[in-house]
């Protein structure tokens, strides 16, 4: 069966793959950032500590992703 496959579209394919475990690898690490921040800043009581990094942390991830991707 593997060799019926054309070959365009299994790459295609893989692209597509990829960048979608990208894109949910990203979304994970977003929102235990999110949710670490938040902890940090109602619970912990260091609220411009969380917003500080929440900011940084979110343009790092981005910039980590487009550098990646």
């Amino acid at each position: 069966m593997a060799e019926n496959v054309n070959t365009g579209e299994y790459r295609a394919h893989l692209d597509t793959y990829n960048s979608f475990n990208k894109l949910v690898l990203f979304m994970i690490l977003w929102i235990v950032l999110l949710l670490a921040t938040m902890a940090m800043g109602l619970v912990g009581g260091a609220g411009v500590m969380a917003l500080l990094i929440g900011i940084g942390g979110t343009v790092a991830l981005l910039a980590a992703f487009a550098v990646l991707g």
